[in-house]
Parts: C-alpha cells; structure tokens; sequence
C-alpha cells in the first residue's frame, strides 16, 4: 500500500509518500508546497495543481489528512478549511480513499502520547523510517499522518483477519 499523507496549511503545506509492504514503512519522499508568495486564490490552485501532480507522480491507494483542531482566529479556520477542501478534492478527482486523522490521534500513534512536541514528531519519524536527517516539521507531520493510516490499517487487517 502507498500512502500520501498531508499536514494541510494555506501558506506551507507538508507532504510525505511512504509505503508499507508487509506491516513495514519505507520511506519513499517528503517535502513541502510553499504557496505563500502568491495571492489567496492562486495559492489554492497551486496547491490543487501540486497535489495532483504528487498523485500522478507517484501513484498513492489513499491520502491521509490532518483533520483541523479548534482555531483561536476564525479567519485562519476558514482558511485552513479551503486549503483541506482543495487537497481532497484532488484526491476525490482521482478516486483515492480519503483517511483523516486529528492532531492527537497522530501524535498518539507516533509519539505514543497526544501532545507530543513537534521536535518529538520529527525525531520520531527520522527513527520509524530510519532517515539520515530530521526532515522538516511541515514534511515530518505529513509523514506522520501516513504512517497513523498504515498502523490503524495494520490493526485494522489484523482484527478482520
């Protein structure tokens, strides 16, 4: 199975491709879509654009998404929402499943506690995918959310089974 997993955001969106081959991740690539320089609704159709050529590129069975938690500033939940609404239109467009985990539920599943640091996440991803380096934390969150997708299916296949 091939996951990508996306830390959503208007400005600096992380993306990370892993796959799992019996209970195993690997890591295949991570980074992150800068959209800042341009004007809102240019953002969005870049993000659009560089989350559909990620598809096409390289060929995920499903996304998994950070869903949002509660925002302070409604103007940057709106936001938030728009950008998750292009990301998962694209990958609607292309008929992929669409998992969507919380902050919480991810930070659990990697860190083994829910409100772990960013810096935790990252050197946790860096150890599971046995990287030579910290990738971002933008790219590290991506990450982590695939490799919540891969465990919960793991489970998942193994209570069915």
């Amino acid at each position: 199975m091939r996951i990508l997993g996306i830390d959503p955001a208007f400005r600096v969106t992380g993306f990370g491709v892993i796959d799992v081959v019996r209970f195993t991740p690997r890591y295949v690539v991570s980074g992150s879509i800068n959209v800042t320089h341009l004007p809102d609704a240019q953002r969005l159709l870049k993000l659009q654009e560089s989350i559909a050529s990620l598809i096409a590129q390289f060929k995920p069975d499903v996304l998994a998404i950070e869903s949002p938690f509660v925002y302070k500033n409604p103007q940057s939940a709106i936001k938030l929402g728009m950008a998750r609404g292009v990301i998962m239109a694209a990958a609607a467009k292309e008929g992929l499943l669409i998992a969507e985990y919380t902050p919480t539920q991810i930070k659990s599943a990697i860190v083994g506690k829910g409100h772990a640091l960013k810096t935790q996440v990252q050197y946790m991803i860096t150890q599971l995918l046995g990287l030579s380096e910290s990738p971002s934390e933008d790219a590290a969150d991506a990450l982590a959310c695939g490799l919540t997708h891969a465990k919960i299916a793991a489970f998942s296949s193994r209570i069915t089974a």
